[in-house]
């Protein structure tokens, strides 16, 4: 048996890892190390800028409404995975009646649709 734990090992964020309009977590370093509330928060990014020495930093959208971050390093950024957000659809049973409860009602409609078109033939809309 181990005596010593092991250490955690840092991650190590590639800084072309973000797109615009991916869904991350910023933390802010200096509120962080200065025991600040609001530390961190879910943000979208917006925008990429690119510097000659090759860095790139990223402008953010907080999605909480209170303004925006700009020139964010990719090393206090985190990927939130869609997989996490469609969790939800993704386990649900394919009909409208099962497992209602644990789903949003966005997520009842697609199932919904989802059961109508795969059961028959789908429908051209009407005017």
């Amino acid at each position: 048996m181990n005596a010593h734990p092991k250490a955690a090992t840092p991650m190590v964020i590639p800084e072309d890892t973000y797109r615009v309009e991916d869904y991350v977590l910023y933390r802010d370093p200096e509120k962080f190390w200065t025991g600040q509330a609001g530390h961190t928060t879910v943000c979208r990014v917006t925008a990429i800028v690119r510097f000659s020495s090759g860095e790139r930093r990223y402008a953010l959208s907080r999605l909480d409404g209170r303004g925006v971050i700009g020139q964010a390093r990719a090393r206090y950024m985190r990927l939130l995975p869609s997989a996490d957000v469609m969790h939800d659809i993704d386990t649900a049973p394919l009909t409208a009646g099962t497992g209602v409860a644990d789903m949003t009602a966005a997520a009842v409609a697609w199932l919904a649709a989802q059961a109508t078109t795969a059961s028959g033939r789908p429908e051209l809309p009407r005017d």
